[in-house]
C-alpha cells in the first residue's frame, strides 16, 4: 500500500478518473453499436447489392460478387466509427477502442474490395496495413512521428530526395488508383454492353476508348494526389515520342488501325474470313492483334495492320450468306433429270441449307468419264463450317443414287494389245 501511494505521488502511475471511465464505457459502448450495425447491414442491405451490382453493373461471378456483403459490413462499421470519433473530443483512453475499431474496419474494407478485384494478395495487404496504421495513428496521437521517421529515411538523387515516405505514398496511391480505374472500366464495359441501338462493333469501340480515358483520367488525378510538377516529364516526354517514332511505331501503328477497324465495321468479332487457306470467325480485335478461330480449333493472331492494308475475304461483311459449291459427277448412261433432281432433293433435305435462296444445279461440263455437275447451295451461318455441309449433302446423295440405280462412275481404261513377246519354251 505503501508502495502504490508513493507511484501514485511520483507520477509513475496514472489512474483514470470517473469522467475517464464513463466516457470510455460511452466509446466502448458506441463502437460496440456501429459494429452490430454493420454485421445487420450486411445481413440486409448484403443480398440487395450484390443483385444490383450483378445485373447492374455487370459484377455477376468472379470473387468481387460474393464479398460484397462483406464489404457492406465494414464499410458501415467504418463510417459510422469515423462519426463516432469525430463528432466529440474523445480522451485519450476512450479514443483508443474507437480508432482500433476504425483502423481495422477500413483496413478488413479495403482488402475485401481489392482481392474482389483479383489483385494481388500482397497489393491487398499493404494498402490494407497502410490504412490501418495511418489511420490507428490519427487516432491515438497523430500521424506526424510517423511520418517523421519515414521522411528522414531517404536518399539524393540529383536535387531530389527520395524518402520512403514518398516511395510508400507513391505505392499505395498506385495500387488504389489501378483498382478504381479496374472497378470503373468493368461497370462502364457493362454498361455499354447493355446498352441498346449499337451493334457488336460500336460497342467494343466504345468499350475501348472507354478504357482509354480511365487510364488518363487516373494518370492525371494520380499526378494532382501527388502533387507531381507536370514540367519535369518534359524530357521523359519528348524520349518517349522518340521511342514511339523508331521502336514503338508497329506498336502505335496496330493501335491506331485497330480502332479505325471498329469504328468502320469492316471487320467485327463474330465475322467470318478467310485466313490463308483457313476460314476462321473473328473472337476479338485486341490492342495489337485480331484473334481468328479456325473450325480446327487453331487461334490465329492476325497483326492489326495486315488486315488494314492486305486484301481480306469476309464472308459476312454485308451479308451472312454464302453459296456453297459441291460437284458431282455421274454416268453418261444414267438419266441425267432424275439425277439432277436427286441432286436438288438432297440439298434440301440438308438441315443447313436455306430454302431461299433455292439450291441450284449447274451442268458444268462433259468430262472423261462422267457428267459434272455442281450444286449450289446456300446457308446462312458461315461460322459452322462448310466442309460438314458438303460432306451431310454427298451423304444424302449417295444413298439417293443407290436407291434410284444413278451410277457414279470412276476411271476406265481400256488395254489394247497388238502384239505379244515370244516367250521360248522350257527345254528349247
Amino acid at each position: 500500500m505503501n508502495r502504490l501511494s508513493a507511484l501514485l505521488a511520483g507520477g509513475e502511475v496514472t489512474i483514470p478518473t470517473n469522467p475517464e471511465l464513463v466516457e470510455l464505457a460511452v466509446g466502448g459502448g458506441l463502437t460496440l453499436g456501429a459494429l452490430a450495425l454493420g454485421y445487420l447491414a450486411s445481413r440486409t442491405l448484403g443480398p440487395r447489392l450484390a443483385e444490383v451490382a450483378a445485373h447492374r453493373a455487370g459484377l455477376k461471378g468472379g470473387t468481387f460478387q460474393p464479398r460484397i456483403a462483406q464489404m457492406v459490413r465494414h464499410l458501415v462499421a467504418a463510417l459510422l466509427l469515423a462519426i463516432v470519433f469525430a463528432s466529440w473530443p474523445w480522451r485519450p483512453i476512450a479514443s483508443l477502442p474507437i480508432g482500433l475499431a476504425w483502423s481495422a474496419a477500413t483496413a478488413m474494407f479495403a482488402m475485401k474490395i481489392l482481392r474482389g478485384l483479383n489483385l494481388p494478395r500482397w497489393a491487398a495487404w499493404a494498402v490494407a496495413g497502410f490504412a490501418f496504421v495511418s489511420l490507428f495513428s490519427y487516432a491515438v496521437g497523430g500521424l506526424t512521428p510517423i511520418t517523421t521517421i519515414l521522411g528522414d529515411i531517404g536518399v539524393e538523387v540529383g536535387d531530389t530526395r527520395i524518402t520512403l515516405l514518398s516511395v510508400t505514398t507513391v505505392a499505395i496511391a498506385a495500387i488504389v488508383l489501378y483498382a478504381v480505374a479496374r472497378l470503373a472500366s468493368r461497370v462502364i464495359n457493362h454498361a455499354i454492353g447493355q446498352a441498346k441501338g449499337f451493334d457488336p462493333a460500336q460497342k467494343l469501340l466504345f468499350q475501348k476508348l472507354a478504357g482509354v480515358a480511365i487510364i488518363v483520367v487516373a494518370f492525371f488525378v494520380g499526378v494532382d494526389m501527388l502533387g507531381i510538377d507536370l514540367t519535369t516529364f518534359a524530357v521523359f516526354s519528348g524520349a518517349l515520342g522518340l521511342a514511339v517514332g523508331f521502336g514503338l511505331q508497329k506498336t502505335v501503328g496496330n493501335l491506331i488501325a485497330g480502332i479505325i477497324l471498329l469504328m468502320d465495321r469492316s471487320i467485327k468479332p463474330g465475322d467470318v474470313i478467310v485466313v490463308g487457306e483457313d476460314v476462321g470467325w473473328v473472337n476479338k480485335i485486341g490492342v495489337r492483334a485480331v484473334s481468328v478461330i479456325t473450325r480446327d480449333g487453331k487461334e490465329h493472331l492476325i497483326p492489326n495492320e495486315n488486315l488494314m492494308t492486305e486484301q481480306v475475304e469476309n464472308w459476312s461483311y454485308s451479308d451472312r450468306n454464302v453459296r456453297v459449291r459441291i460437284k458431282v459427277g455421274v454416268s453418261y448412261d444414267c438419266d441425267l433429270k432424275l439425277a439432277q433432281e436427286l441432286m436438288l432433293r438432297a440439298a434440301a433435305e440438308s438441315p443447313r441449307v436455306l430454302e431461299t435462296p433455292k439450291p441450284n444445279i449447274w451442268l458444268t461440263e462433259y468430262g472423261d468419264n462422267s457428267v459434272n455437275h455442281e450444286i449450289l447451295a446456300w446457308i446462312s451461318d458461315p461460322e459452322g463450317g462448310i466442309g460438314n455441309v458438303r460432306s451431310d449433302v454427298l451423304n444424302r446423295l449417295w444413298w439417293l443414287f443407290k436407291e434410284h440405280g444413278v451410277e457414279i462412275p470412276y476411271p476406265k481404261r481400256d488395254v489394247y494389245v497388238k502384239t505379244l513377246p515370244s516367250v521360248p519354251r522350257t527345254g528349247d
